[in-house]
């Protein structure tokens, strides 16, 4: 029987994470875990003599949320622009997945057209070692750069 090899499991801390925002390349060493969705709107269609519906999809929608150290006040900096003078900030989020210990090798995802859903403007815990904050956000594109290599098995 065939099983997964363990060489192709990736350890989700190996990888790199930076954004693009009006030219200007920042490492977003901050990053704790980032998450990039594509859903698909889809219609529903009726068809005669079938009790069930059909589903035809319509186009997409791109959604994604990350949970941050609290530690850098680009994102505050953003928002405050956009309060202020009306300017909204979309940028490029590179996102690589690259654990030398894999036998798949690395891939690399650009999320394209990234805007800021929500931030925390100021926060205090007393109850906290380390302050983090999620934030949500919405994509226009998405691009692969370079895919992981085919998956290894062990047969056992």
């Amino acid at each position: 029987m065939n099983t997964l090899a363990v060489e192709s499991v990736i350890n989700g801390a190996m990888g790199t994470c930076v954004a693009t925002i009006d030219g200007n390349v920042e490492n977003m060493l901050y990053v704790k875990n980032i998450e990039v969705k594509v859903e698909k709107n889809k219609n529903e269609i009726k068809v005669l003599g079938q009790t069930g519906a059909k589903h035809k999809a319509n186009g997409w929608n791109g959604t994604g949320s990350m949970n941050v150290y609290y530690c850098t006040s680009k994102y505050r900096d953003m928002m405050l622009e956009y309060i202020k003078k009306g300017i909204d900030t979309y940028f490029d989020i590179t996102i690589e997945n690259n654990d030398p210990s894999t036998s798949i090798g690395k891939q690399t995802i650009v999320i394209k057209g990234v805007n800021l859903d929500s931030i925390i403007m100021a926060k205090l815990d007393i109850d906290s070692t380390e302050l983090d904050e999620d934030v949500d956000f919405t994509f226009e594109d998405i691009e692969i750069l370079d895919r992981f290599s085919s998956v290894t098995s062990d047969n056992t």
